[in-house]
């Protein structure tokens, strides 16, 4: 069974309701409830959140924690309850990487939190050591801004709950208002109610700040996928030579003035 139908079960008892009982308190028949309780169906997203603010819950708690009389929250940090991350599993109950294309990124801005929006992404899996602990989820970037990393690249990132780890130097996935999805460079450390520097590989873009407010999640990139491989490192005898000549011509070209 998943999370959602033993977590209802555990919490709707512990609460002393019976299936009749809470149904009349969520305004729904009481059949839905044994659904979601049998495993037969999942409340939609504005059921789900209903549900879960009425035991004292985020959304993610809800569907992703195993909630039991041991079972203990974990401690809101700063700008924690900025986040509600919806996820899809397999059919052997893993969880899925969804892949946001370009297409599909300013739509992201709007369904990131809805069930129903990322079971309809794209999605994956990958055998990969690295990627077996957390949440992942991938994102087709655009234009030359990181580059090396070339435009059309898909970067796998881990769902960062807490954005306190979010440590100067290293690339993330940030999702915001009014930037939308980025792939960027973090100038410094997340503060709540600090802007956060924003800085691109590529330096012929200018660095720029985001507001903490306007920030809806943020994914710590893990790894990348592209069909452009790299170009090979330059000859170090070759280059070196060119040097010497370009020094040689300049010599001369200075005796020749003399």
């Amino acid at each position: 069974m998943s999370n959602i139908s033993n977590n209802l079960k555990y919490l709707r008892k512990k609460k002393g309701h019976t299936q009749q009982n809470f149904a009349d308190i969520m305004e729904i028949k009481r059949s839905l409830i044994g659904a979601y309780e049998e495993d037969r169906a999942e409340p939609k997203y504005d059921l789900l959140k209903k549900i879960a603010e009425y035991f004292d819950l985020t959304i993610d708690e809800f569907i992703n924690e195993k909630i039991s009389d041991s079972w203990k929250p974990k401690p809101k940090s700063q700008g924690s309850n900025l986040r509600v991350l919806s996820i899809s599993i397999d059919q052997n109950d893993r969880e899925n990487i969804e892949l946001v294309p370009v297409k599909a990124s300013a739509g992201y801005l709007n369904g990131f939190s809805d069930p129903q929006y990322i079971s309809d992404l794209p999605k994956f899996q990958l055998p990969l050591a690295a990627l077996r602990q957390g949440t992942f989820r991938a994102f087709e970037i655009m234009g030359d801004s990181m580059l090396p990393v070339q435009p059309g690249s898909v970067i796998i990132g881990e769902y960062l709950d807490n954005w306190n780890e979010v440590k100067t130097g290293e690339t993330y996935i940030v999702i915001s208002k009014n930037e939308g999805v980025v792939y960027k460079r973090a100038g410094n450390r997340f503060r709540e109610n600090k802007d956060l520097k924003l800085i691109s590989d590529n330096k012929v873009y200018d660095a720029y700040t985001i507001a903490a407010d306007d920030i809806l999640e943020i994914w710590k990139a893990k790894a990348y996928i592209s069909t452009s491989l790299p170009e090979p490192a330059p000859d170090p005898t070759m280059e070196t030579l060119t040097q010497m000549m370009a020094q040689m011509q300049k010599s001369i070209s200075q005796l020749n003035k003399n």
